[in-house]
């Protein structure tokens, strides 16, 4: 059996792509697998990711071929993919998370509660700037933009002294650099973060169990949890909110953090429960942070997030 795959053409995409296959080879040797680089919106658009007015900028053009029959399955960053799926398609396999903390990594070595005052943080990412600033509100903090090499690369130029970005896209790359870890209770990670979706049709039953044969179970309850509270919040690409569920022998215990714009405010929400309903604990957890004024924490964020794309 051949199978074409469809996915960006980005190399943290082509690699987290080609250990997917690997793994599939392990469990399906007679079959082949090629791998077919689509280039999305996200590619082509430069402005910072939260300023973007669209959800699946990453993987919208993608899933499209799957849709359409021109690829077999799709790989993803799962961060990256909406709640919501075009008709007829499904995430058909969620394959055993990566690491999920953020890391900094600083061109003199330093950490990110012991470089200079006044230094030049880089981040993609609203949920990482505005974290970043809750602790070190001495530092400036910019976007950046790039992959994950060029962003390491522009911490030895003249624009940025360091960056924040996921641990896993490091790891799935294989780069060899030096970094300090940041504890998730500090920088709580976005929904999905660290995680693999693989979409296909949902009525290409063949392919979908070929496909959970590499799926984790505990991965993917995870990873429901968190969805569904993104589902109730709506976080998208803009909203800092942060999300975290970890999963015991029958428990999931998600933790949630949301905070204003400008860090000011932020809330905390934990919420267990079962293994069995994941998406229920995401639910609970939503409302709770509902009832606390979540809301409140997202006003005026639209004129902030100008305001601090301009730096």
């Amino acid at each position: 059996m051949k199978y074409i795959v469809g996915a960006r053409g980005s190399q943290l995409s082509v690699a987290q792509t080609s250990w997917v296959i690997s793994e599939l080879k392990e469990i399906n040797s007679n079959s082949e697998y090629k791998i077919k680089t689509i280039t999305t919106k996200g590619d082509t658009d430069t402005r910072p990711l939260f300023t973007i007015d669209q959800k699946g900028i990453f993987e919208k053009e993608i899933d499209r071929s799957v849709a359409q029959k021109e690829v077999s399955f799709a790989v993803h960053s799962l961060k990256d993919v909406p709640s919501e799926l075009d008709d007829g398609l499904v995430i058909a396999c969620i394959p055993k998370r990566e690491v999920v903390n953020d890391v900094f990594i600083s061109s003199d070595n330093s950490t990110i509660n012991t470089i200079k005052s006044g230094a030049v943080i880089g981040t993609s990412s609203l949920r990482r700037a505005v974290q970043i600033s809750r602790l070190r509100p001495d530092v400036t903090v910019k976007p950046i933009r790039g992959n994950i090499e060029t962003r390491i690369r522009k911490t030895s130029g003249d624009s940025y002294d360091a960056i924040v970005l996921a641990q896993a896209g490091i790891s799935r790359l294989g780069i060899n650099v030096k970094f300090s870890s940041l504890e998730v209770d500090d920088f709580s990670p976005s929904p999905g973060q660290g995680a693999i979706a693989i979409v296909a049709r949902a009525d290409d039953s063949d392919t979908i169990s070929m496909l959970k044969k590499i799926e984790d179970k505990n991965s993917r309850l995870e990873i429901e949890a968190e969805r569904a509270l993104s589902d109730f919040v709506d976080s998208g690409c803009r909203f800092p909110l942060g999300a975290y569920a970890k999963s015991s022998d029958s428990e999931i215990i998600l933790t949630v953090n949301a905070f204003s714009v400008d860090g000011k405010k932020s809330l905390q929400v934990t919420k267990t429960g079962s293994k069995n309903d994941p998406k229920f604990i995401g639910k609970m957890a939503g409302e709770e942070l509902r009832k606390k004024g979540v809301n409140d924490l997202a006003l005026n964020w639209r004129e902030k997030v100008e305001e601090w794309n301009k730096k």
